[in-house]
């Protein structure tokens, strides 16, 4: 017995006719008679006398009406819950992204994510590109947003952005960077605080350094951005990160910043998943959002130095 089956007897039930019930499902009289006794058969009895006026239902086609409608009804609550399914973001996701980033994007991202998907379970969690890229390919995480990624046939990698690296220094500017931008080999003077390798943003500064014959200055080595834009503000050293981090301190007025030149040091962020395994709908929706949530940073300036307000440094900074 199929559920076609059904439908097709049920249409004759309610048309009362086979020529009503054959135009009402749009096949031919020939495939519905065939039908019909094809269920006749199978069942065992008649379901129907003929008339001048149509059909009637025998006892066996009284009791299968009954059936076949509660069936009808069944199949289509089914089929409405599995349309809802496909439709609807359920279960858990979860995101990897390097402490700089999720210094400006974890808050806004899980904050639109729960108001429009309350019923999706959201994991963010932060560490090195390398790190993110590990857990990224142990199905650890469904989204990552990662530094410099490399190419390989696991990842499905998006160019979201090229962050440029700048210099971060005190209000006071004990080191003497001055005004406007300052040359990298400078670096090799100013004294730094840089998180150590095989953290990603060192490796960056060092690669870039190096090819230019710089030896950059280190004077301590601390692997939390916090402690270190801390430090820097209190005068210490200098440090070397994105400027979107740093946004809210530079239009305070509590730290500076200094766009570095010969060379400028860049980094690519990319958003990636993993070829290895299908994307569900919710990480599609993650990583849909967290590339808008970054566009709108970009635009409000608070991305690349330059482009927002102007409080690059207090206007009676000396230098």
């Amino acid at each position: 017995m199929e559920l076609k089956q059904l439908e097709y007897f049920l249409a004759i039930v309610e048309t009362g006719a086979f020529s009503r019930a054959a135009l009402k499902l749009s096949v031919g009289q020939p495939v519905l008679s065939r039908q019909i006794r094809a269920l006749e058969l199978e069942l065992g009895a008649d379901l129907y006398h003929r008339t001048g006026r149509g059909i009637v239902l025998t006892e066996a086609g009284k009791m299968l009406a009954e059936h076949a409608q509660a069936m009808a009804e069944r199949s289509a609550v089914i089929k409405s819950e599995f349309r809802a399914l496909g439709s609807a973001l359920i279960g858990r996701v979860a995101i990897g992204m390097p402490p700089s980033v999720g210094a400006v994007l974890t808050t806004p991202l899980v904050a639109r994510f729960h108001h429009e998907y309350p019923q999706v379970s959201l994991g963010v969690t932060e560490g090195f590109s390398g790190h993110v890229l590990e857990w990224l390919i142990d199905a650890r995480i469904d989204v990552a947003i990662l530094y410099n990624a490399p190419r390989i046939s696991t990842l499905a990698a998006d160019p979201l952005v090229t962050d440029e690296l700048i210099l971060l220094g005190p209000v006071a500017d004990p080191a003497g960077a001055g005004n406007g931008q300052v040359e990298a080999e400078r670096l090799s003077r100013i004294p730094l605080i840089l998180p150590s390798r095989p953290h990603g943003l060192r490796v960056v500064v060092d690669e870039c350094l190096m090819k230019a014959g710089i030896r950059p200055n280190i004077q301590v080595e601390i692997d939390a951005m916090p402690s270190t834009l801390m430090l820097v503000e209190r005068g210490v050293a200098y440090t070397i990160l994105s400027y979107s981090c740093v946004h809210h301190l530079v239009q305070a007025g509590r730290i500076r910043y200094w766009p570095i030149v010969e060379p400028t040091l860049t980094r690519t962020m990319v958003l990636a998943t993993s070829t290895q395994r299908p994307v569900t709908k919710a990480a599609r929706v993650l990583a849909r959002m967290a590339r808008t949530q970054i566009q709108l940073m970009v635009d409000q300036g608070r991305w690349h130095p330059g482009q927002g307000p102007a409080a690059a440094r207090p206007p009676d900074a000396p230098g």
